[in-house]
């Protein structure tokens, strides 16, 4: 009988994230092997490498890239290089998951997509509330009618903290936080398109950051095609921990998923009651992070799972790039219009 196939896997970014899912595949998908590391900053790949028992390390992506052991790659760099990454990695022929966003306007992401066909690989985008307790389930009774006509939606990313506003490039609430709750109401409302969106955002946190172009407080309010009406919103400052959640509203009913709760266990004393709560993305979604690995695996390796590819990237990046607009207008943006002004330049 031949040994299970394990898919060899190379990493791009040797960061926070990058380190966290290094981790997680290393010691949780039981079918990959990650067997090379990459990162540009000086001896970032190298430590990551040590740590975790990888074989080679890289400062170069190029040349971790013409490494024939690496069947498929995952890219944890900022999102400013994503594109231009995917386009390096499709070119090679390896299988690909990227972290959101997988590009930072429209055209980059359709870049991505003809990168992605052209050369016929596999292409999965890093949306892991799909992949998070009770998000595919909130969906799963979506689709079997038991909320009836879907109305009233909400996601909200409420992050526990902002160590350094400097460092928080302009826009990020949208393109990089925001994003994720984007995805979250398009999977939540199955079948429909959002058409506009109108913004508000301010740096309520970090104040004396607005100038040089920090949001970390903001509304969003979507209109889609079905008439569903959703808002997402997101602070970068709970004090009471990481907390993502979203619900659904239906002419039948309701779901909801998400909890920030790090565990079952309840505190019940002289001073009230008490739950201890989760404080990072990486703690809170560890098992969506390892539920979305998992599945870019299986289906690297031929056994079909699902997971958000070019299009559902596509949707979530023209509603925060709508957002920017609504910013900047101050009005309503109609996201058609929108994909007018991508598609003539």
């Amino acid at each position: 009988m031949s040994e299970p196939r394990t898919l060899n896997i190379g990493l791009i970014g040797a960061g926070r994230i990058g380190s966290s899912h290094a981790e997680l595949i290393t010691r949780t998908v039981p079918n990959a092997r990650l067997v090379a590391i990459a990162d540009p900053v000086e001896g970032a790949a190298a430590r990551l490498a040590k740590a975790l028992h990888v074989p080679a390390a890289y400062t170069d992506p190029a040349r971790m890239l013409a490494d024939p052991a690496v069947e498929a790659v995952v890219i944890t760099a900022p999102a400013r290089f994503h594109a231009g990454l995917v386009e390096q990695v499709a070119a090679a022929g390896k299988a690909i998951f990227c972290e959101k966003p997988a590009g930072m306007t429209l055209e980059e992401i359709d870049r991505v997509h003809r990168a992605v066909e052209a050369n016929g690989v596999l292409f999965r985008i890093g949306f892991n509330r799909r992949f998070a307790d009770g998000f595919p389930q909130a969906r799963a009774a979506i689709e079997a009618g038991r909320i009836g006509t879907p109305q009233l939606l909400r996601s909200t990313t409420r992050d526990p903290g902002l160590a350094n506003p400097a460092a928080v490039a302009p826009w990020t609430i949208f393109l990089e936080t925001l994003i994720h709750d984007f995805d979250t109401l398009n999977f939540l409302n199955p079948g429909a398109r959002a058409v506009q969106v109108h913004a508000a955002a301010d740096a309520l946190v970090a104040p004396d950051f607005r100038d040089a172009g920090l949001l970390d407080t903001a509304v969003v309010t979507i209109r889609y095609d079905n008439g569903a009406i959703a808002t997402a919103e997101a602070s970068f400052s709970a004090a009471y921990g990481y907390d993502t959640r979203a619900e659904a509203f239906g002419s039948a009913g309701m779901v909801t998923a998400g909890d920030l709760a790090a565990s079952s266990m309840r505190y019940y004393g002289s001073e009230g009651i008490g739950i201890d709560t989760v404080r990072a993305d990486t703690q809170s979604m560890r098992g969506a992070y390892t539920g979305e690995l998992q599945a870019f695996t299986d289906t690297a390796l031929g056994h079909r799972a699902p997971g958000p590819g070019v299009g559902a990237a596509r949707d979530a990046l023209r509603i925060a790039l709508g957002c920017i607009e609504s910013c900047r207008t101050g009005a309503p943006v109609t996201l058609d219009a929108l994909d007018a002004v991508g598609a003539a330049r």
